[in-house]
């Protein structure tokens, strides 16, 4: 493998990709404390806890995210990170507020969706039984 100057990143959803693009560092915390990734790091797999990510890109500039647990995966010069919910922040001063409200709507999101498969898996079942029944 030759030596490199950055790494393709991506930061991925389970309905979107978040980011996408190369960065020359990428901070991360997963359960055994925070670490670092440079373009040359040996390969490895990491678990991912709730915490700040960040991305220095080669211009210099500075990406902030807010991840909730995951799975990081570092192969050659790709960082590939899979977590369940993030978001991009703008600064760390306004990132708390922004995975507040974010975390917030997509808890609510997701409390809406198992309430309505809920209803139509108790609705199969309740058609299922009814199947059962002898016709007269």
């Amino acid at each position: 493998m030759s030596m490199a100057e950055d790494m393709s990143v991506s930061l991925r959803l389970p309905t979107e990709t978040l980011f996408e693009g190369r960065a020359t560092r990428l901070t991360a915390v997963a359960e055994n404390g925070a670490f670092g990734i440079l373009p040359n790091h040996v390969d490895f797999v990491t678990a991912l806890v709730p915490s700040v990510m960040t991305l220095r890109m080669a211009d210099g500039t500075e990406e902030i995210f807010g991840v909730d647990e995951g799975l990081l995966v570092k192969k050659g010069h790709r960082v590939v990170a899979a977590v369940l919910r993030g978001v991009r922040g703008d600064d760390l001063g306004t990132l708390n507020d922004t995975v507040k409200a974010k975390f917030i709507e997509m808890d609510d999101e997701e409390r809406q969706a198992r309430s309505a498969f809920s209803r139509l898996e108790a609705d199969v079942v309740r058609r299922f039984a009814e199947l059962r029944k002898p016709q007269l």
